[in-house]
């Protein structure tokens, strides 16, 4: 295919890791590169979940596989990594999708309540883990030139509420900090990182608050999700970098 017929944010040939992507917006984000030819790994911490989404996928055309597993432990982050070499090659995208431990948001409660183990608990996900993996894609990703790492995060960081969020937006907060560095140290070398700060999402039974507070009137979908991400991770993105990309309908509130 010619430079002057190349689809925008075409994908072909192209290995991504989507962690927590058995379900909801990791789902969406993976059918959203598969669908422009990339090659995903589907990675969730329950296997029966990653499982389904494999199956369901590959019966939509898709190129996955799954590579299930609890990211916080560091034999699970190079499992996935190496599944991903052995199936489809080396990695290219890296989405940080995984964010929402077991138990959340059920177990939402003001910081008074919060033990040290509760912060913990988030930053091993929603920092650790994300540093984790980035440290064994990304020498690759700088050697060949390419790379693309995205970390989902919330508006939680930015606009504080009375739902007891204050330790996982902590850890979300630190997530951005580290993407806005290191996008800066590996940019030059044809890697870019970049988030995407959600709103109002569907999967938590935010509609209503979303069409009392955004300015289109809805929560978030997986599809919008995914349309993001796919720009993230184009080669159309590639002066996008150390960015942070608000995705909440018009919407701070959540």
């Amino acid at each position: 295919m010619s430079n002057t017929s190349k689809r925008l944010f075409d994908l072909d040939g192209r290995v991504a890791v989507v962690t927590g992507s058995g379900q909801g917006m990791g789902l969406g984000v993976v059918r959203a590169l598969a669908r422009q030819g990339a090659r995903v790994v589907v990675n969730d911490y329950y296997p029966e979940r990653a499982a389904q989404a494999v199956e369901t996928l590959l019966a939509e055309g898709f190129q996955v596989c799954a590579a299930p597993g609890d990211i916080t432990r560091p034999e699970v982050r190079e499992a996935i990594v190496a599944t991903a070499r052995e199936a489809f090659g080396e990695i290219d995208i890296l989405v940080n999708n995984a964010g929402v431990p077991p138990g959340m948001p059920e177990s939402l409660t003001r910081f008074e309540n919060l033990q040290d183990a509760d912060f913990e608990r988030q930053l091993d996900l929603n920092l650790r883990a994300i540093v984790g993996l980035t440290r064994l894609v990304l020498p690759g990703m700088c050697e060949r030139g390419f790379g693309r790492i995205v970390i989902i995060s919330s508006e939680s960081w930015r606009a504080g509420n009375r739902m007891g969020l204050s330790n996982y937006a902590a850890a979300k907060a630190a997530a951005l900090g580290f993407m806005r560095h290191l996008a800066h140290e590996v940019g030059r070398q044809g890697v870019t990182a970049n988030a995407v700060s959600l709103g109002a999402m569907n999967n938590f039974g935010y509609d209503d608050i979303a069409k009392a507070t955004t300015a289109v009137g809805r929560a978030g979908t997986p599809d919008d999700v995914g349309a993001a991400v796919s720009y993230l991770v184009s080669d159309e993105a590639s002066w996008m970098c150390g960015q942070t990309l608000p995705l909440n309908g018009g919407s701070f509130t959540i």
